[in-house]
């Protein structure tokens, strides 16, 4: 399949972004809060919370569908992860954790999917029955809401990752929430290089969505020269984005350019345009492939758009080549989980393809977009999609 249309995995970075000042944060957190600590990746929050809130040694109830890097982080600073279920749907099964507290367990966690609330309140009411902890990470979930209730206020904890949804070089934040009194460190701004080449990503991936054919051979011609120039200076580049948790990076702080674009984005528009990005989707594909979702509640700010798709390889393999940068959403698991207790689990790992849907897809690109997402739906799930015809 022919190049199309590229559309990047995250939003890009646009050049007036790094002249823009500061203006005042949006109203909700993490930018909101008084209490919040920064960090270079929400991983490092994970590992720092382990060790201030004495959950060294201790259980922690986190959902069977997990990245694994939160998990790493977890196990890594000290904590026992014990495993819930989580249905087909994303749904949390409450029960399954009560069932699980033990007299080790000293926290719940729980993931918010892709900007769309999990049980928040319920689940808090539960840890506060158990004198148990409430974690919500927040993630995949930033600027996101549960109808008028910005998610990450309810638990104790709220993780939130920053390059997800901004186009920013990195950066995660913990939020505290409640009575809980502690402090973290001021940890050190990663190295200016790294941050420097993150950047340059971010704006060259801007210059191609743009540029077409002739900003396609910009990127390219540029990230020649930076990986040589990489090479030859010997510049470490701490990757965003990875499955793997490294110790070494444990302690790096956020960088003060992240902070200053974080702060500049027009929070309100970002998230209208993510609604509208997915409903266009969801009206398009929907028909096609059973969707996640069939409604996009009030407050959700979407990270993706999740394509159910029953042969996920092939389906990643065409987007790729038509230069939408799909995501192969959470395949695996962390090591410490037992995948075959969770077939539920296992069966959204082995189908869930993640759509961009962020706020650098305008109308056209979106439908040229969908336009590829339909052509392979027909020709991959066609006799499944028959199939379900035949038998409505």
């Amino acid at each position: 399949m022919n190049a199309t249309v590229y559309v990047p995995e995250c939003p890009t970075l646009y050049p007036h972004m790094l002249l823009q000042p500061s203006t005042a944060p949006a109203a909700m957190p993490p930018f909101n809060s008084e209490r919040c600590w920064w960090f270079y990746f929400a991983r490092n929050a994970i590992w720092h919370m382990v060790r201030r809130l004495d959950l060294v040694g201790r259980e922690v109830l986190v959902p069977s569908y997990h990245h694994g890097v939160e998990i790493a982080a977890l196990v890594d600073a000290g904590a026992i992860p014990v495993f819930y279920r989580v249905g087909g749907r994303w749904d949390v099964d409450v029960g399954d954790i009560e069932s699980k507290i033990g007299p080790r367990t000293r926290a719940l966690y729980l993931t918010h999917y892709a900007g769309f609330p999990g049980p928040a309140r319920e689940l808090k009411r539960l840890a506060e029955r158990q004198g148990l902890l409430l974690i919500e990470d927040c993630a995949l979930s930033l600027l996101s809401s549960n109808g008028p209730h910005a998610l990450g206020n309810i638990g104790d904890i709220g993780i939130f990752c920053l390059y997800k949804t901004l186009p920013v070089p990195n950066g995660g934040g913990l939020v505290v929430n409640g009575p809980l009194q502690f402090d973290f460190p001021e940890l050190p701004a990663p190295p200016t290089a790294s941050v420097f080449s993150h950047v340059a990503s971010a704006l060259l991936k801007n210059v191609e969505m743009r540029g077409g054919n002739a900003g396609r051979w910009v990127r390219q011609a540029a990230r020649r020269l930076a990986h040589g120039a990489v090479r030859a200076g010997q510049v470490e580049r701490i990757a965003t984005g990875t499955s793997q948790f490294n110790p070494d990076h444990v302690n790096l702080g956020i960088s003060p350019l992240t902070l200053r674009i974080a702060r500049a984005q027009n929070a309100e528009r970002i998230i209208a345009t993510r609604r509208r990005n997915y409903l266009q989707l969801l009206d398009i594909l929907g028909p096609l492939s059973p969707p996640l979702f069939d409604a996009l509640p009030v407050g959700v700010c979407p990270l993706f758009y999740p394509l159910l798709s029953r042969n996920k390889q092939a389906m990643l393999q065409g987007l790729w080549a038509a230069g939408i940068e799909a995501v192969d959403f959470w395949r695996d698991h962390h090591p410490a989980c037992d995948a075959s207790a969770f077939p539920e689990t296992m069966r959204l790992r082995d189908s869930v393809v993640e759509i961009p849907c962020h706020q650098d897809i305008d109308p056209d690109t979106l439908q040229r977009m969908a336009a590829v997402v339909v052509d392979l739906l027909q020709k991959l799930e066609r006799p499944a999609s028959a199939h379900r015809t035949h038998h409505a």
